[in-house]
């Protein structure tokens, strides 16, 4: 399908369809007894997420718990060394818990808590979603298990420390990688022992369906807000959108606020130390079609046709594949996606640092680099950069593996 032939107007109505698909992306490719479970919580999100009560709590949880609605930032002294074109971040670092993953996290476990579960299980990279996810669970009183991969555990040690003082059980990945790919592998099988008593709350817009549909919406605030708040700053939209994106969700959160305008979209995806297979996690830009964990998107794979061995120095952006839609946006054009590697993300972490006075995550240090780069070939005009978190969480593996610049 060309961009030309969708209507962006009615697009979040219309994608996903009726059985989760995205054009051919998406879908629900899960055991029958897991079936079940999915069609339970579609049903309940499409019964429980259109109620006033609901609707109404949330509202309530954004403004007086997360801190909603978070402010963008204009970058001057960023800006001042591209040139003329102006840099603006939409801080989702100033969310509570520090990252855009509280925004679904606290939606997926009201929806939980309706629907009387008694726990919520999830997989996590960097540890923002583990954090976020532990502290919903804390909020509402429900268990939480969070299965993360070793390697991220000692990347991310602050992150696993929040994660226990707020009372989950963080369980270590072994297996392969011992990263966010292993991790989804090892919750999903939690899932599948429990699922009745237990949620399984997807961390990004992957997933079967409605988790990479839930997500987005949830994750949709961002980009509401953001539009409002840059047409209010500047009288006028941004000339370009800018996201980091590993399985995609804070990408689609602020990309569906811009669907519809006459804005230039790009999704920026992890290079890492080049474009060999096994050194960078692109899967949008390198891969192909393929089905892994319950959905079809566009893949990695290695020879075999099996999931590809990943590479990302940020570990949310790990991952082998990417969210249904981010495939359906690039293939029909509305959506450019690119690539950042590591030097470069490292580079901008330390320049928003030292000239903003805002130390971002290594997975939002990507687009802020994509969004220098690409600064510099506009010539003019407005960038508007989706900050998914803040950079606490890296400090300590930044300084050890690159030193202070």
């Amino acid at each position: 399908m060309k961009y030309s032939d969708i209507e962006f107007d009615t697009y979040l109505k219309n994608y996903p369809d009726k059985n989760g698909y995205f054009g051919k992306y998406g879908g629900a490719f899960v055991p029958d007894d897991l079936k079940k479970a999915m069609d339970e919580i579609t049903e309940a999100y499409f019964t429980i997420c259109k109620s006033s009560k609901f609707i109404s709590e949330l509202r309530r949880i954004r403004r007086e718990f997360q801190g909603r609605p978070t402010p963008i930032s204009y970058l001057e002294r960023l800006s001042s060394t591209i040139g003329n074109v102006q840099l603006y971040v939409k801080r989702e670092d100033l969310n509570h818990t520090g990252a855009h993953k509280l925004n679904h996290c606290m939606g997926e476990a009201l929806l939980a808590k309706y629907m009387g579960k008694k726990k919520i299980i999830a997989e996590t990279g960097a540890g923002q979603h583990g954090v976020a996810l532990a502290t919903a669970a804390a909020y509402f009183g429900l268990e939480c298990d969070i299965y993360m991969g070793a390697v991220d555990i000692k990347k991310q040690a602050p992150n696993v420390a929040r994660m226990k003082i707020l009372g989950a059980n963080v369980v270590e990945v072994t297996d392969g990688l011992q990263t966010l790919k292993e991790a989804v592998d090892a919750a999903f099988a939690a899932y599948l022992k429990d699922y009745k008593n237990t949620i399984y709350c997807i961390g990004s817009v992957v997933g079967p369906h409605p988790f990479p549909m839930m997500v987005r919406d949830f994750q949709s605030i961002v980009g509401i807000e953001a539009r409002e708040q840059f047409l209010e700053m500047t009288g006028e939209l941004p000339d370009a959108v800018v996201a980091c994106v590993g399985g995609g969700s804070n990408a689609m959160g602020i990309f569906s606020g811009f669907l519809n305008d006459p804005v230039e979209i790009y999704g920026v995806e992890p290079l890492g130390r080049g474009n060999k297979l096994g050194d960078h996690a692109a899967s949008l830009n390198y891969g192909s079609e393929g089905i892994m964990h319950g959905f079809n998107s566009i893949m990695l794979k290695d020879e075999n046709g099996d999931p590809a061995p990943v590479y990302s120095v940020a570990s949310g952006l790990d991952y082998p594949s990417s969210g249904p839609e981010h495939a359906f946006l690039r293939d029909c054009g509305r959506v450019k996606y690119d690539v950042i590697d590591d030097e470069k993300a490292i580079d901008a972490f330390f320049k928003l640092s030292r000239l903003e006075g805002i130390i971002p995550a290594i997975e939002s240090s990507h687009a802020v680099a994509y969004a220098m780069e690409l600064g510099k070939k506009m010539g003019k005009g407005s960038i508007l950069i989706n900050l998914s978190g803040r950079g606490d969480k890296d400090m300590d593996f930044v300084i050890e593996k690159y030193g202070i610049r």
